[in-house]
Formats: C-alpha cells, structure tokens, sequence
C-alpha cells in the first residue's frame, strides 16, 4: 500500500508565534495562510495550524501522559516517522532552540523489537510532537 499525506489540523494561540515556531526554526515550508490558519510541509503532511482565541495569549493545551520505556510520553501528540539520517538532522536544529524536551531525544527499546529513535517537545501553544526513526521502517514500524 502506497502511503499517501495526512492533514492534521491543530490549535495555537497565536499565528506569528506559530509562524516563527513551525517556520523560521523548524523550518518547514508554508503554504497558503490567512489570519486565522497557516497551512505547513510537515515533511510532505499538511500541517495546519488554526488560531483558538479559546487557548489565551499566556495558555497552553492540556495534556497528559502515558509511561512507556521509563518515559512520560505525552498525550495527545502527533508527528512524523523519518529515516535515521534525516531524525538525527532534526535532533541537532530542534536542540537550537527547543530548551526544555519532554523526552530528550534517545533510543527507545534498544535491542527489541521496535527499535527507534524517538523524541518530543512541545509548541508554544503546548502541542506535544514527537519524532521517532527506524533503522528498517518496513519491519519494523508496526513489530510486536
């Protein structure tokens, strides 16, 4: 089966501050926007983000979490699954301006089944990310 883009549509409190988030540091292309959404490349996924008046200029989203590998992994959370090379690349930007990770970037389940780099780290607006890689995505994306 041919994988084909998703659409994730999320609250932020703020578009420039999104802007600048997603854009200038995350660098990931915009597409169409407007005051209240910009639309985002989140590594070939539409990534919109929408203004949510609901969030307040200094509140962030609630979340919560589930322990997995010794780790609080926050949820909800979305991102994208990459190959090594291009995860271990976005480690080094996101550690440029990204001060406090939920979960430093590591290997979760070393030696297992279901090995994978993995991180996460929030937005602004509290958004959890998480980015994971696989030394072999076809076998191992979905191991038991």
């Amino acid at each position: 089966m041919q994988l084909t883009p998703f659409h994730l549509a999320i609250s932020v409190r703020d578009i420039e501050e999104a802007r600048d988030f997603y854009g200038a540091k995350m660098g990931l292309p915009e597409g169409r926007s407007s005051d209240a959404w910009i639309d985002f490349n989140l590594f070939g996924h539409q990534l919109v983000v929408h203004l949510n008046p609901a969030i307040g200029k200094s509140g962030r989203l609630d979340s919560t979490s589930n322990p997995v590998d010794g780790h609080g992994v926050p949820i909800p959370h979305f991102g994208v699954v990459m190959n090594f090379e291009d995860w271990h690349a976005l480690a080094h930007r996101l550690r440029t301006f990204i001060e406090d990770f939920i979960i430093e970037p590591y290997i979760r389940f070393e030696g297992e089944p279901g090995e994978q780099g993995t991180l996460f780290f929030a937005d602004p607006s509290g958004n959890a990310l998480e980015f994971k890689a696989f030394k072999n995505i076809e076998n191992e994306l979905f191991a038991k």
